[in-house]
């Protein structure tokens, strides 16, 4: 007899992503969506898929992660953004191994698309994020940003794949960029260091650098040096706005 599961999905504004992200886990036996106030028709096409729908402020991404994942009626969790789709080999993977799980979490090959294109290089190749867990053994951490999973244990690896269909527009990656720099910036506003002009270019630069040439960017094409270069923004805009506020 195989170890029950719930799916955690966070939400806010995802009628675009939601229902094929549904699609691919009525497989579970529990789809938590915790919703942010959504202004769209998210919650709706939730309640057509027969979610438990918690609705909430937004507390941060770790934070907000880990009251869906505490609102879960099951152990066993994997936890879903609104824009991944778990893969049918994922799918038949999990629950072969919930009849006998040998580790307290699992890391997931995830396959990232930008611009509609599969990435294959620019550091995207290498991502297994922790998405697979019993939560008797831990939870996500509190970071309102680049959030993460702590828990006790090794950990398995899966290598059938999560599909995430990230910035399908330049316009919708250009505003991640601005939100997630502020809560970077927010979150090293308390800190001892301090940053300049010239750090924050440097930041950027090196990002840009690292993903095009040692991470292979540029064998993903034009794609490749906008995923690249956007990247690299991103990383300067954290700075720099950590440098103005600390002024």
């Amino acid at each position: 007899m195989r170890e029950k599961i719930s799916a955690t999905i966070i939400t806010r504004n995802e009628e675009q992503n939601i229902e094929k992200c549904l699609n691919s886990l009525l497989w579970v036996d529990e789809i938590v969506v915790v919703d942010s106030h959504s202004q769209d028709k998210t919650v709706d096409i939730c309640k057509s898929k027969n979610c438990k729908i918690i609705l909430t402020d937004w507390l941060g991404f770790g934070a907000t992660k880990a009251f869906a994942v505490d609102s879960a009626a099951n152990n066993w969790i994997i936890s879903i953004d609104a824009d991944e789709i778990v893969s049918e080999e994922l799918k038949k993977d999990i629950l072969k191994l919930l009849e006998n799980p040998k580790f307290n979490s699992y890391l997931i090959k995830r396959k990232s698309y930008y611009l509609g294109k599969l990435i294959n290089y620019c550091g995207w190749n290498n991502d297994y994020p922790l998405r697979l867990f019993n939560k008797q053994f831990g939870n996500f951490n509190n970071k309102s940003v680049h959030e993460s999973v702590i828990i006790e244990g090794e950990r398995g690896k899966l290598l059938a794949p999560i599909f995430h269909f990230t910035y399908p527009t330049i316009s919708s990656h250009i505003n991640k960029i601005n939100r997630y720099s502020q809560l970077a910036a927010e979150a090293l506003i308390n800190s001892e260091k301090k940053y300049s002009v010239t750090a924050a270019l440097f930041f950027g630069l090196n990002k840009f650098l690292k993903m095009y040439f040692l991470k292979f960017g540029f064998l993903d094409g034009r794609e490749g040096f906008l995923l690249c270069f956007n990247s690299a923004i991103g990383v300067y805009l954290k700075y720099i706005k950590t440098w103005k506020r600390k002024l």
